[in-house]
């Protein structure tokens, strides 16, 4: 399994709130960096997205891939990857918890590439992915 990368932020607004932006996945091309597509192509039961389609271009490394999703109310959501072209596997999560009127958000990545990079590229980038989509998420749902 690759490693993981984790960091945490703490947002100003409710559990739910927060989940829904989380959810909310043809909105991320407007807030979530280099997704240039992201198209639900399969909910679940309960009416949250099951499978998403993303297209992603970060420079160096563009692909299409598929995310399975795994919602426990709003509590946490994970995810890992269905098919990619470069990507191998990814593994991640957000879990929020209630923090004196605010909500603290854990976000766990790990991914692995088709590509050869060392290690130390791979965790750098991982941690850039992570701190980017925990700031836009913040900005997202504080605006």
């Amino acid at each position: 399994m690759a490693d993981q990368a984790e960091s945490s932020i703490t947002i100003a607004s409710d559990k739910s709130t927060i989940m829904n932006v989380i959810a909310d996945f043809p909105a991320y091309p407007e807030w979530a960096g280099f997704i240039k597509t992201a198209e639900v192509v399969e909910d679940d039961p309960s009416g949250r997205a099951k499978r998403v389609r993303f297209v992603l271009d970060a420079g160096v490394i563009k692909d299409d891939y598929v995310l399975e999703y795994d919602w426990n109310g709003d509590d946490d959501v994970s995810w890992h990857l269905v098919k990619g072209k470069v990507l191998k596997s990814m593994d991640g999560t957000y879990a929020l918890t209630d923090a004196s009127g605010q909500t603290k958000v854990d976000y766990r990545l790990a991914v692995d590439l088709n590509l050869p990079m060392i290690g130390l590229l791979k965790r750098r980038a991982e941690k850039v992915i992570i701190d980017t989509a925990l700031k836009e998420l913040k900005k997202r749902v504080e605006r």
